[in-house]
């Protein structure tokens, strides 16, 4: 597949429908449709919450996996040493192209997740619900679920719920992001790090955790402990959502039981022979065909590989395509979703995607060292994980894909073209809110090398060896289209230019 994802995927199923369950019958579980389904959720005080998440190993499945019921301790132990009520925060931002279970969820099971985050917000004492996202289906959604439960953000109620709408963009689904954006700030991370669970929103105590995260909490409270763990492996139990596209012949969402074989959920899903497959999305890792083979989808098989299941997203890649070329087109997408806060990201990581694109044109060893250089130089730099994410992706590509990479630099490139089979907004040409889906281009006739427009926009255009700017394969992204027209207006010579959508 090659473009962007469905904004609503179909729905696979590996064995029995847990999070699922239902969407056989309706295609979105109302209030009524839902109760029918699941049943009533029960009332549980804090410490029954959080034996509960430990008996079910329950993890945040947003990206970092963080235990849920170290988690909700923090928080409950930082409200009573402040004499405050906490604050519960649900992170459905998908900002990153190749996720879509969180929407599905959303969209599809939205008291599902609703249950999940109520039921801990009543156990630690909080009066104040916020749910993120960033899509339009979405926001629908979830504000029809608050009102058939009668929830919102009136005073003199039990719990006050609102929705927060984000930008659809990869640093949204940043934490710090969303709770900078529900205090009314920009939904970018704040430049400095702290820890939400003492001092999230409003400087409150704040649980803060993924859509899926709150379901699985809602399923386990259902289930109990020993039903729950039925399916899924003793250290992972329960059943996990995954977001499968790439080189598949339709892209799903599928619930899997925790655990699975990546073999199986690949063949389920028509991915035949992968010459490689990323998993965790484009902050995740590559795995080669041999690994792919052979690994299972949990914490400690993906880690003895450098990767882990991250928000869920696994995208094969047929032969047919060059996967450097496939990882350059993401990683100056990477670069261009930068929050511009901090020169790791607003310069590290455009040189770390130029440097790859010279690798994939024959750069040579130069060029491959480059391309460590600029990845050391930013990892544990930012002010949020975007960095470390993007070095991650890069670095793992090249370790996967040796073979190509000797090609590359040693000889005259793999031969093969790149087909496009990651997903980016627009297929990585256009997308809603960018500049009329146009490309930045330079007229060569008149380009003189002055460097104005690598200074005024690092994240698309940086100065090549040869002393001339080199531009990033992507589109301008709305969040720097101001800049690309400053560029272009700016341009001693009148060589920058910005041009319609591409083929």
């Amino acid at each position: 597949m090659s473009g962007p994802l469905p904004e609503l995927p179909d729905v696979l199923v590996l064995g029995l429908p847990r999070l699922t369950a239902g969407f056989d019958d309706f295609a979105r579980l109302d209030r009524r449709a839902h109760l029918a389904v699941h049943g009533s959720v029960p009332r549980l005080t804090e410490d029954e919450l959080t034996r509960l998440a430990e008996a079910v190993a329950l993890r945040g499945r947003g990206g970092a996996g963080f235990p849920f019921a170290r988690k909700v301790r923090a928080v409950g132990g930082a409200a009573r040493r402040r004499g405050t009520r906490p604050v519960v925060v649900a992170n459905g931002c998908e900002g990153e192209p190749a996720c879509r279970k969180d929407a599905v969820l959303l969209r599809r099971a939205p008291h599902l997740v609703l249950d999940g985050a109520l039921l801990a917000a009543e156990a630690l004492g909080a009066r104040t619900l916020v749910i993120g996202v960033t899509r339009t289906g979405t926001e629908a959604s979830v504000r029809e679920a608050l009102g058939e439960r009668g929830l919102s953000d009136r005073r003199g109620r039990a719990v006050r719920a609102r929705v927060v709408r984000l930008p659809e963009r990869m640093v949204s689904g940043e934490s710090s992001a969303l709770l900078r954006a529900a205090s009314g700030g920009p939904a970018l991370p704040p430049g400095r790090r702290g820890h939400a669970t003492t001092a999230g929103l409003g400087g409150l105590p704040t649980l803060l955790s993924n859509t899926e995260t709150y379901a699985q909490l809602a399923l386990a409270a259902r289930l109990g402990a020993p039903r729950y763990a039925s399916t899924g492996t003793p250290d992972e139990p329960g059943t996990v959502l995954l977001t499968v596209s790439g080189a598949v012949p339709f892209p799903r969402v599928v619930e899997a039981p925790g655990g699975v074989a990546l073999s199986y959920v690949l063949a389920q899903c028509g991915a035949a022979a992968p010459q490689g497959v990323l998993v965790g999305g484009y902050h995740g890792g590559w795995l080669d065909a041999a690994a792919a083979a052979q690994t299972a989808l949990s914490r400690d098989a993906l880690a003895a590989h450098g990767a882990t299941v991250g928000a869920g997203a696994v995208l094969p890649l047929s032969g047919d395509t060059c996967p450097l070329g496939e990882a350059v087109r993401v990683a100056h997408w990477l670069a261009a979703e930068s929050a511009g806060q901090c020169g790791p990201c607003r310069l590290g990581l455009p040189t770390l995607a130029g440097a790859l694109a010279d690798v994939v044109a024959g750069g040579g060893r130069g060029a491959l060292e480059a391309v460590r250089e600029a990845a050391g130089a930013v990892r544990g730099r930012g002010a949020c994980g975007h960095p470390d994410g993007a070095a991650r992706f890069a670095l793992s590509a090249l370790a996967a894909f040796t073979d190509d990479l000797a090609a590359h630099v040693l000889g005259g490139g793999c031969g093969r073209p790149t087909a496009g089979l990651l997903p980016l907004p627009g297929g990585g040409n256009t997308e809603p809110g960018n500049a009329a889906g146009k490309r930045l281009a330079v007229d060569w006739t008149l380009c003189e090398g002055h460097g104005l427009c690598a200074g005024l926009l690092p994240e698309l255009v940086r100065m090549g060896p040869d002393g001339f700017p080199a531009l990033a394969d992507a589109g301008v992204p709305g969040h720097l289209r101001g800049r690309a027209q400053r560029a272009v207006r700016r341009c001693p010579a009148l060589a920058l230019r910005l041009d319609g959508p591409g083929p």
